[in-house]
């Protein structure tokens, strides 16, 4: 949670769950089929670190149980591409970005856990330049919360529902492999 989140959360934040484990993965499984129902071969999965990243690890065992073929998988880091990354925080968690092959010519798939103003999609963007030209990027996440900044629209987003700017949309994990639950954070009301 960011400083001036946190700062608008003074007291105890009320936690909604919106979609629990087994509605979550249902959308994943739905996402998975949709992704394959547009071109059968498995794309390239690249997840956004770091809750797109378990998105991603996700979809690619779903792909591979459906097709037999494991997805090639990925990983981005968008620190050094954001537009605000000397107002983000003063020391940004840096974390490795894993694309081990080129990305020239392939079907890429963008994935985040969610989608807020469009601007963690457009630094992703901007990074995967460097890893060869895609015959195509399509995003994939799997909550679209609203209140765009960019004109960024994903192309597989099983749950859409709007936020108040003062919200924060969750994803949990339970344990290293499984998602969790969907959860909205509101301030504590008066």
């Amino acid at each position: 949670m960011s400083e001036s989140a946190s700062e608008s959360f003074k007291g105890s934040p009320k936690r909604t769950v919106v979609y629990g484990p087994e509605e979550v993965e249902n959308a994943l499984t739905g996402m998975a089929a949709d992704i394959l129902r547009r071109k059968e071969d498995p794309p390239v999965l690249v997840g956004i670190r770091r809750g797109g990243v378990r998105v991603a690890e996700r979809l690619g065992e779903l792909v591979h149980a459906s097709t037999g073929k494991a997805p090639l998988t990925a990983t981005v880091d968008i620190n050094f591409y954001r537009d605000d990354w000397t107002r983000a925080r003063s020391f940004p968690e840096i974390g490795p970005t894993r694309i081990l092959f080129s990305l020239e010519g392939k079907r890429v798939i963008l994935v985040d856990d969610v989608l807020y103003t469009g601007r963690t999609v457009r630094a992703a963007l901007d990074a995967l330049t460097e890893f060869g030209r895609p015959a195509g990027v399509e995003l994939a996440v799997l909550v679209d919360r609203g209140h765009r900044q960019m004109p960024v629209k994903a192309d597989y987003a099983p749950f859409a529902f709007a936020t108040d700017f003062s919200e924060i949309v969750e994803v949990s994990f339970n344990g290293p492999e499984r998602l969790g639950e969907v959860v909205l954070i509101s301030p504590k009301s008066l």
